[in-house]
């Protein structure tokens, strides 16, 4: 089979493997199509695991289950009730759902998942499901959703959990600062939880319009305006009661607590760039009461819940996929959605 192998950003190479072999309580998927995450065109967060097959929103079909699986006992012995035919998501990470971590619903903390990934990588014609994976976090595709719709299950399960962590209550003004693919996703999923208005934040006019056309009420062209004085005016004073913070930068997130009302909430949806600090004046927050969260990933229960907003098309692929590649364009997919311009979700279709 071949699969996509990243050695540095520049240099991703489509390479041939074996076809991996399936344990007793594994599967074997045939990879119909894998969304690219903006995650992994930060080279500094996904070059130090190099070299890697590349990839981790794939959705397939089952061509191969482990033998234990087949027998007719196996779901008497709590094996996964899958058979060869079906199309599945796969996270990338499973987590045990016995360990302290678990029980608190804080999947990601969970040794076993950060240890536990799919092989050789979500860019491969054909991918390995541990039973781990396959038990606790593979999810049958109903009839409506497609394995491109399939592909966007883990980003819009990070949305999920990153909404849920805002707490947004119902009438809740939204500023989604950063209108890449998960930004559009949190102006689509933001009413879902009860927001009335959603004000989103980039300075690309493609995102800009994208947004307003997904949703947004207001849209700030922040190369353009300071986005504290625009959304002063927009609100009238008062602010946004809940602020997500996209990109990966410090500056961003000190705007985005500018940006909160007193009472509100600031959502850290990405991480910052290696060596940059973010300096906050306590009192600022305290006598204001603002609540600062991250939200890293997503557990279980957060792809389930995902899975039921694309079943009932809140989120589709045909509302964000904006360019699809062939496995052997792999590195233009990725030079595409690192230049964040005029791109929204990329896909590579097998």
């Amino acid at each position: 089979m071949k699969a996509a192998r990243l050695y540095s950003f520049a240099d991703i190479r489509i390479e041939d493997m074996p076809v991996p072999d399936v344990g007793p309580r594994d599967a074997l998927i045939k990879t119909r199509a894998c969304g690219i995450c903006s995650g992994d065109v930060m080279p500094w967060y996904i070059e130090k695991k190099a070299p890697l097959v590349i990839g981790h929103e794939p959705a397939g079909e089952i061509v191969a289950l482990g033998k234990d699986i087949l027998q007719p006992a196996a779901v008497s012995r709590q094996l996964p009730a899958f058979k060869i035919g079906d199309r599945v998501f796969v996270h990338h990470h499973a987590p045990c759902m016995n360990c302290r971590h678990c029980l608190r619903g804080d999947h990601v903390q969970c040794s076993t998942w950060r240890a536990s990934k799919i092989l050789p990588g979500g860019m491969a014609e054909y991918i390995h499901i541990p039973e781990v994976n396959l038990r606790n976090d593979t999810l049958l595709l109903p009839a409506a959703v497609s394995c491109e719709d399939g592909t966007l299950v883990e980003p819009t399960a990070c949305v999920v959990k990153s909404l849920r962590r805002a707490a947004v209550k119902k009438g809740d003004t939204v500023l989604v600062i950063g209108l890449g693919v998960m930004g559009q996703m949190h102006i689509l999923m933001a009413r879902e939880f009860g927001a009335q208005r959603l004000i989103g934040a980039d300075t690309v006019p493609f995102r800009l319009a994208k947004a307003q056309e997904l949703g947004a009420d207001h849209v700030v062209d922040v190369s353009r305006q300071m986005l504290a004085e625009a959304l002063r005016e927009l609100t009238g004073g008062r602010m946004a009661d809940i602020v997500i913070v996209g990109p990966n930068s410090a500056e961003a997130m000190r705007q985005g607590i500018e940006c909160v009302s007193p009472g509100g909430t600031v959502v850290l949806f990405t991480p910052a760039k290696p060596g940059e600090t973010l300096s906050l004046d306590p009192n600022h927050l305290y006598f204001r009461d603002i609540t600062v969260v991250t939200s890293y990933s997503c557990g279980p229960e957060d792809t389930r819940e995902a899975l039921q907003f694309i079943d009932r098309r809140v989120i589709t692929a045909e509302k964000l996929v904006t360019h699809r590649f062939p496995l052997a364009a792999t590195q233009e997919a990725y030079r595409l959605t690192a230049q964040a311009t005029d791109s929204l979700k990329c896909l590579v279709v097998f």
